[in-house]
């Protein structure tokens, strides 16, 4: 599921090194947290956070089919 986050927001941002995905467990969830540069936020975000919304759509069919739940944090 981390592979699958840093893929999607690597396809989306204009620096893609500045990709990081840290993966955090709490109790019985997940949690993704990513960072992007900050000139490639918006890309994530996304208008109305549409994009992000995609996102942890994407995320939450993933830990299903994996048997947990998770949950995106986007950082500033």
């Amino acid at each position: 599921m981390k592979e699958l986050v840093s893929y999607i927001a690597a396809s989306l941002v204009d620096d893609q090194d500045a990709v990081q995905v840290n993966e955090v467990d709490q109790g019985d969830v997940r949690v993704f947290e990513l960072r992007v540069a900050k000139d490639d936020l918006g890309k994530v975000i996304g208008k109305q956070g549409r994009t992000a919304r995609a996102i942890r759509t994407l995320l939450a069919i993933s830990a299903t089919r994996n048997g947990c739940k998770a949950r995106l944090e986007i950082m500033e």
